[in-house]
């Protein structure tokens, strides 16, 4: 579920990479992801709208694999 103002989404792929889940995890200054026990990423949805919208972990992510989305801009 997205938060007021900010969405996350992570390609199924990405999110599936235990790896990149833990990059993920790691960058995010405001603890939008975190790891299931299985080691796939998830979105913690009550801490979407605490997003500062450094792009880390876009930039921590394969190009396309991770948005950002803007809810106030749609």
């Amino acid at each position: 579920m997205p938060g007021m103002f900010i969405d996350v989404e992570v390609d199924a792929k990405t999110a599936g990479d235990t790896a990149l889940a833990k990059k993920l995890t790691e960058v995010c200054p405001v603890n939008i992801f975190a790891q299931e026990k299985d080691g796939r990423l998830r979105i913690v949805g009550e801490n979407l709208d605490e997003c500062v919208l450094c792009d880390l972990c876009v930039q921590a992510a394969p190009a396309g694999t991770v948005r950002v989305v803007k809810l106030y801009e749609r």
